[in-house]
C-alpha cells in the first residue's frame, strides 16, 4: 500500500466540459482587460486615476454578474453573494474586503474568517431549515420576582448534522472546520459534536498550475476509512484554487470503497476554475463559497485572492517540516481553543486514538 497519493492537474482538465472551457477563457478576457486598468491606474494621478478607478469598478461589476451567470448554470455551486438577498450583501462584501487587506494582521484575520464561517453555516444548513424549527428555552440570569425564562425559535438542522463527518485538509482548513463543527454543535437539539477526519494534503508548490501535483500524505493523516462510508463529508477550507485537493481525497476514498452519502466543500473565496472542477467530478458534491473570485495565475494562486490563507491563520513554519496539529491547535492560544474546547478533545482523540 502506497504511502502517498498523488494526483496531477492534467487528471483534473479532464473532468471539463467543452462548455466549462469556454466560460474559463471568457472570465480570463475579460479579467484581463481589467488587470490592465489596474495597471494604469496605478500610474495615473488627479483626474484620469478617477476615471481609471471607475473604469476598474464597471469591469468588476461586469465580471461579477458573468461570473453568476455562469454559476447559475451549475446547479451545485453555491455562492452566497449570487444566491442570498441583496441586503445581505454588504456584510460579506466587508468581510472579504478585510480579508484582502495586507495590513490585516493575524488577530483580526482569524476573527473575520469565524465570521464568515459563521455566515457560510447559516447559508449551507440554518437557510436550509427555515420552514422546520425548535425551540430553545433558555433560563435567564434575571430571579425577581420570579425566575425568567426566554423562548427563542431556531432552524432545527438535526436531520442535516448528525450524520456529518468533519473532515480537515491541513493545514489553513483546521480552524474553519473547527468552526463549523462548532456551529452544528450549537444548533443541534442535542449538542452533536462531529467526529474528525483528519488528511495531510499539499500541493507541489515547485510546479505550475498547468503541471501541479497533489499529494496526500497517508502516513500523516487520521481517519478511519470505515467511519466515512455512508456520512455527510463535510470540508471547510478558506480557499479553493484549483479544486485539487478535494478531488484526490475524494478519489482516494472512493478507490478504497468508501462511497459518501454527500459532499459539502465550503469555502470563503472560490475561484471559478476550481467550482467547476470539482462540480464535474465529484457528481454528489456541493460546493458553497462566500465570494467566487474569476481566475487563477500560472502559480495556482487565486486572483485577486488574499495571499496564503493558512499562513495568515496559522504563521509561517520555519523548520520545513509543519507543525503537527496538536501543535497548530496550541499556537491557536488559549481563548481560541477554549471557544472550541469540545472539538479539540475530538481531534486529539482523533490523533491520539
Amino acid at each position: 500500500m502506497p504511502d502517498r497519493i498523488i494526483l496531477h492537474a492534467s487528471d483534473l482538465d479532464g473532468f471539463l466540459t467543452d462548455w466549462d472551457k469556454e466560460a474559463l477563457q471568457e472570465i480570463e478576457t475579460m479579467h484581463s482587460a481589467v488587470s490592465n486598468t489596474a495597471r494604469e491606474m496605478e500610474e495615473a494621478e488627479g483626474g484620469a486615476r478617477k476615471k481609471k478607478e471607475e473604469e476598474l469598478t464597471e469591469g468588476s461589476k461586469a465580471i461579477g454578474y458573468r461570473l453568476e451567470y455562469i454559476s447559475r448554470m451549475v446547479p451545485s455551486i453555491h455562492v452566497y453573494s449570487f444566491e442570498s438577498p441583496r441586503e445581505q450583501h454588504g456584510e460579506a462584501s466587508r468581510i472579504i474586503a478585510k480579508l484582502r487587506n495586507p495590513k490585516t494582521g493575524h488577530e483580526e484575520f482569524l476573527y473575520y474568517i469565524q465570521r464568515a464561517y459563521e455566515i457560510l453555516f447559516a447559508h449551507v444548513f440554518a437557510d436550509a431549515c427555515l420552514n422546520k424549527k425548535r425551540s430553545i428555552i433558555q433560563k435567564t440570569p434575571v430571579t425577581y420576582p420570579s425566575q425568567n425564562y426566554a423562548v427563542h425559535r431556531i432552524p432545527d438542522v438535526d436531520e442535516l448534522v448528525h450524520n456529518t463527518v468533519m473532515c480537515v485538509m491541513l493545514r489553513g482548513a483546521l480552524l474553519p472546520s473547527m468552526i463549523i463543527s462548532k456551529e452544528i454543535e450549537d444548533y443541534s437539539s442535542d449538542g452533536f459534536i462531529t467526529p474528525f477526519a483528519l488528511f495531510r494534503i499539499k500541493r507541489d508548490e515547485t510546479r505550475a498550475e498547468k503541471n501541479m501535483n497533489y499529494v496526500l500524505d497517508l502516513n500523516r493523516s487520521f481517519f478511519n476509512l470505515s467511519e466515512l462510508d455512508g456520512k455527510d463529508l463535510v470540508f471547510a477550507d478558506p480557499m479553493n484554487a484549483t479544486g485539487g485537493s478535494l478531488v484526490t481525497i475524494i478519489k482516494y476514498l472512493k478507490e478504497n470503497g468508501v462511497k459518501p452519502k454527500s459532499v459539502k466543500f465550503i469555502n470563503v473565496i472560490s475561484a471559478l476554475k476550481g467550482a467547476l472542477r470539482i462540480s464535474r467530478a465529484i457528481p454528489e458534491a456541493e460546493v458553497y463559497t462566500l465570494w467566487m473570485d474569476p481566475v487563477l495565475n500560472d502559480k495556482a494562486y487565486i486572483l485577486p485572492g488574499l495571499g496564503d490563507a493558512g499562513d495568515r491563520l496559522n504563521g509561517v513554519d520555519h523548520d520545513g517540516e509543519g507543525r503537527n496539529m496538536i501543535q497548530l491547535i496550541a499556537d491557536y492560544g488559549q481563548s481560541v481553543v477554549n471557544l472550541y474546547r469540545n472539538q479539540v478533545k475530538e481531534i486529539e482523540k482523533t490523533v491520539l486514538h
